[in-house]
């Protein structure tokens, strides 16, 4: 592992702990060039294969769903265990060694993100529904009202 202040690949491991309810490991590091430490976090690599809307084919990027329900949840009461915790429920949801359509796991996303905020939720599904007109929010808003 290389140091992320000094570049070299001289560390050693203090501290292990599982993470993420046992699906990552969290490892603190010490540089023994330059004495820096920092955390990193392995995890079973996923053998997903992502069919995007225009046919590409692509490797599973679990940042990407990451980052989208940050975008979503972006200034509202949601901790940064909540959005963890909901992309690692998407991502128990795949089917392991398959491909997997971009909008299948869009809407993944979209039942989390229902169950967890309604405000995440219409945002998310703006984007992703690609809403054109106010009357595109007002139908999905009456929708969600009526849970």
């Amino acid at each position: 592992m290389k140091c992320p202040a000094c570049g070299a690949d001289n560390d050693r491991v203090l501290d292990s702990r599982p993470a993420r309810d046992g699906a990552a490991v969290r490892r603190r590091r010490e540089c023994s060039a330059c004495g820096v430490r920092y955390t990193t976090f392995e995890e079973i690599a996923d053998d997903i294969t992502v069919v995007k809307t225009d046919g590409r084919r692509e490797p599973f990027d679990r940042s990407k769903i990451d980052r989208a329900v940050r975008k979503s949840c972006g200034k509202l009461p949601i901790g940064d265990m909540q959005i963890r915790a909901l992309t690692d429920a998407v991502v128990a949801r795949l089917p392991r060694g398959d491909e997997v359509s971009s909008s299948r796991i869009a809407g993944l996303v979209m039942d989390e993100l229902r169950k967890t905020d309604d405000v995440a939720y219409i945002r998310f599904a703006s984007v992703y529904r690609k809403f054109t007109d106010v009357s595109q929010f007002v139908d999905e808003v009456t929708g969600i009202s009526g849970k």
